[in-house]
């Protein structure tokens, strides 16, 4: 998922509009951009459209960002949501496994109420945002936490807005980013990083895409269409990187033969994690369309 567009849940005039975009998903949203006095309409609406033809004749992977779990809105979101047509659950603000746990007892117990587990559907997954200093603290835990975690997603505005770390520090933000893919990748799950708040600023918004590829990451929030061209190109592998992939892959496979462990490929030496590293960019490849 290179591309994730933020869908306000209150603005329902915006999801056919978002089901059309390029974006590789949609992340409908009932938390933060959601009003007090607008949260129980705004679940209604969105719990609907989860139902909808249309929604469920997407190949987009759709995303629904619930309240925190401490919040009274928690189990109402749960059990409106948990429908055919969602992926994921974003879990906002989770800061031990044991929530996690809990989260997916509520899950479970809602697709058992609503009848969402049967011919064989596979069961929600979860998307975890670090967003707070404990949980960039213990990711690795929240990483681990449950066979339902299949991501976790770097909220920078929520970690560093309240205790005053500049969005721009270079340094802050690699630290953040460094910790939360290692932790994504001792979980063996994706890392995902989160929303660039200036619109305006593309180039902005690029050089931190291009920092979170550099580092790992899967792909990018998106706040506005006008940046999902940008995330689904720096986040697709390049002509560049496919083409040495290719030539990876072929000469480990000589290798093998010979019964060659470490080879040399365009002078650089490699050996198994950089050989699985080509087959992941292969693979990633076809997933895009890139290469057959």
């Amino acid at each position: 998922m290179r591309s994730k567009l933020f869908v306000p849940a209150s603005r329902p005039e915006l999801f056919s509009k978002a089901l059309t975009s390029q974006a590789d998903g949609l992340s409908f949203d009932l938390e933060d951009s959601v009003r007090e006095d607008k949260k129980q309409e705004a679940r209604s609406v969105l719990a609907e459209f989860l139902e909808s033809l249309e929604l469920l004749s997407t190949k987009k992977m759709i995303i629904v960002r619930v309240n925190p779990m401490d919040s009274s809105y928690f189990l109402d979101d749960i059990l409106a949501v948990t429908k055919a047509g969602t992926h994921m659950i974003n879990l906002p603000k989770m800061e031990s496994a044991k929530e996690i746990d809990l989260a997916v007892k509520a899950i479970s117990a809602a697709e058992k109420k609503n009848g969402i587990n049967l011919n064989g559907k596979s069961p929600i997954r979860l998307l975890i945002n670090i967003e707070t200093p404990k949980s960039l603290r213990i990711a690795h835990e929240l990483a681990t936490a449950n066979e339902r975690v299949a991501g976790l997603q770097l909220g920078l505005g929520d970690l560093f807005e309240p205790y005053g770390v500049d969005r721009n520090s270079i340094t802050a933000v690699e630290q953040a980013m460094f910790s939360t893919v290692m932790a994504a990748h001792e979980g063996g799950i994706a890392a995902y990083d989160g929303a660039f708040a200036n619109i305006a600023d593309q180039e902005g918004y690029k050089a931190e895409a291009l920092l979170a590829k550099g580092l790992g990451f899967e792909g990018k929030s998106c706040i506005h269409p006008s940046q999902i061209e940008y995330a689904n190109e720096i986040f697709k592998p390049s002509r560049e990187e496919i083409e040495y992939a290719l030539r990876v892959v072929a000469a480990e496979n000589e290798a093998q033969k010979n019964s060659v462990g470490a080879f040399v490929v365009d002078g650089k030496m490699i050996d198994p994690p950089f050989a699985n590293r080509a087959r992941a960019i292969l693979e990633s490849a076809r997933q895009y369309g890139l290469i057959k």
